[in-house]
């Protein structure tokens, strides 16, 4: 019998143009405006660290349109906005294409969040090939293409997610009761570039001395003694923060008088540290890996409790303690449930509830599977635990209008405005 020849195997192997290290000096790498609160420092300790970056802003439909030419609206919507901030800006002709390059996260999960990057390489290919996709994650994805950062960086990237929360809270507790136009605005600008700083020396590591710097920054500001009506925010981790995906939904609240409950970034980062401590312990999965997770998970739930501690001595309402959030879930949904945001959704609905943020927005993509089944899924859950919470999931897509989404919102707020002159 003839002996057969082995079929060839595909080599996909340097398919995409890679980052190397001589692009740190000569690229400039675009960022999706997916975290406003939070990218002035991020992308600070990024700069410190050689790198170009450029948080994009541009918006409208060409930026939409962008996206429907290479992601099927039934994929994910945030994969078509970032994909289509990507191409607008690359074809504005602002950028070299030759000098460019792109950065998305990777949350390792089993989201399609992962999975944007082919995505995004597929849509670099077709339109600007030479464009290098990097990727930021903690779950080893990408190995060689990803952004090089020392750990004493990503030590700082973390004080930089507890300080862009603190400044993002204290930030929607004041605005809405401010009475002089602007001035929380500006405290906000005052406590981003002190904190740049404090990361550009050792300070940033005293965390109480920057929480009070931060938490007495906004003190002084002069506002009335009003009530409003609080709505929280809640769902898939782009809509939930990002101005492009979910219609600037912090300013459309604020410009009906209410005051936006936004929960801490910090608690999606813990969340995934310890979805997977709990991998080892349900699945007997990454048992390898899993007392690493531990170490970085009490590191970071640590410095968590002392912000709390530092905010229970102001006026404002402190973050969720992820502790508290894990025994709300447990009310609620199993922590296996870990697609995409899993059971952070209902668990921080219910947290909400508790705290007296009844009326909860939870955004989220068309067809996105975790918002769906542990968010949408979750409400009737949720409202057997806590009567009196007004929750309304509410869609963000391509064919969405912005009307329609703020029309939704409209009449739970007309609900919520019911109940609260019923009380008084």
């Amino acid at each position: 019998m003839k002996e057969q020849t082995p079929a060839p195997v595909a080599d996909f192997t340097n398919k995409y143009p890679v980052f190397t290290p001589e692009m740190k000096a000569t690229h400039t790498i675009l960022i999706p405006d997916m975290l406003p609160w939070h990218f002035d420092l991020l992308v600070h300790v990024m700069e410190k660290e050689g790198y170009r970056v450029e948080v994009l802003h541009n918006e409208g439909r060409a930026v939409i349109d962008e996206g429907l030419k290479h992601v099927h609206n039934d994929t994910c919507y945030p994969a078509l906005c970032v994909i289509g901030q990507y191409l607008d800006a690359l074809k504005s002709g602002k950028y070299d294409p030759d000098r460019t390059a792109v950065l998305i996260t990777q949350s390792g999960g089993g989201c399609r969040a992962s999975n944007y990057i082919p995505l995004i390489r597929k849509a670099m290919a077709a339109e600007f090939p030479q464009v290098p996709v990097l990727s930021l994650n903690f779950s080893g994805l990408e190995k060689g293409n990803s952004l090089h950062l020392s750990v004493g960086n990503f030590v700082r990237l973390a004080y930089a997610i507890f300080y862009g929360d603190l400044i993002m809270t204290c930030f929607n507790q004041t605005k809405p009761y401010e009475k002089e136009e602007g001035s929380t605005a500006r405290v906000r600008k005052q406590c981003v570039e002190a904190m740049k700083k404090a990361l550009d020396g050792g300070q940033y590591k005293h965390l109480k001395k920057c929480a009070r710097y931060i938490l007495d920054a906004f003190a002084a500001v002069p506002v009335t003694g009003e009530k409003k009506i609080k709505v929280g925010i809640v769902g898939e981790i782009y809509v939930k923060y990002s101005p492009l995906g979910n219609s600037h939904l912090e300013d459309f609240l604020l410009s009906e008088g209410c005051e936006p409950v936004v929960p801490a970034l910090m608690d999606f980062i813990l969340y995934c540290v310890i979805n997977n401590v709990n991998d080892e312990k349900l699945y007997g999965k990454g048992k390898k890996t899993a007392w690493l997770f531990t170490i970085v998970y009490k590191w970071l739930y640590g410095r968590q409790k002392k912000l709390i501690s530092c905010m229970k001595k102001t006026r404002y309402e402190p973050l969720h303690d992820f502790e508290h959030l894990r025994r709300c879930a447990d009310k609620v949904i199993n922590q296996g449930v870990k697609m995409g945001e899993g059971w952070l959704i209902p668990a921080e609905m219910a947290a909400l509830a508790e705290t007296g943020t009844e009326n909860i927005v939870c955004a989220q993509p068309f067809g996105c599977l975790p918002n769906h089944i542990a968010g949408k899924g979750a409400v009737r859950a949720v409202k057997q635990l806590h009567a009196d919470v007004n929750i309304v999931p509410v869609d963000y897509d391509p064919s969405a209008t912005r009307v329609n989404q703020e029309n939704r919102i409209k009449l739970m707020l007309a609900t919520a405005r019911e109940r609260m002159h019923a009380e008084h």
